[in-house]
């Protein structure tokens, strides 16, 4: 699982308001990691990092692996069939047989909410490596270890919209 510690003033600020009217935090944490979990699941939707910049697409060797496992995507002659071109077209980077998607998770208690994955090479997407480049699904910056714009706003929502139903008493 990637840990995010968010040391942004305006989210701190209204966990602090928050935490000061509720005395269990649990279902704000939980409407915040189901609200990162749906910005996850966007990435892979629209194939794009938290900023919004289309995923870098497969390298070579690794759609011509994909099509070598998969019957029927290539001619006798190693030339791709028409069943293969189509399958080529309609392939999105990061999901092979939806085992990274699928691993998705979120968990919430009173003090923290977390977003993860269960397979391992999630973090080689989310970081790159010196031979794979980014391909973010959660962070806007990995290095500082920042959400990306909506994911702070998904979030900063979620507060706001805690914040309001506590000063209502609800």
């Amino acid at each position: 699982m990637i840990d995010i510690q968010l040391h942004d003033r305006q989210v701190r600020a209204a966990l602090q308001r928050l935490q000061q009217r509720l005395s269990d935090m649990t279902p704000v944490m939980s409407a915040i990691a189901t609200a990162l979990e749906a910005q996850v699941e966007k990435r892979f939707e629209t194939a794009t990092d938290p900023a919004g910049r289309p995923w870098k697409p497969l390298a070579p060797s690794t759609l011509s692996a994909w099509l070598d496992r998969g019957r029927g995507n290539r001619k006798k002659d190693g030339s791709l069939s028409k069943k293969g071109r189509e399958r080529l077209a309609s392939r999105k980077p990061l999901y092979d047989n939806g085992d990274l998607l699928g691993s998705l998770t979120s968990a919430a208690n009173r003090t923290e909410a977390r977003v993860g994955f269960g397979v391992p090479y999630a973090a080689f997407h989310e970081f790159g490596t010196s031979r794979m480049p980014r391909r973010g699904m959660l962070m806007g910056d990995p290095q500082a270890r920042t959400l990306g714009e909506a994911a702070r706003q998904a979030v900063l929502d979620t507060l706001r919209e805690a914040i309001e139903r506590a000063a209502r008493g609800g």
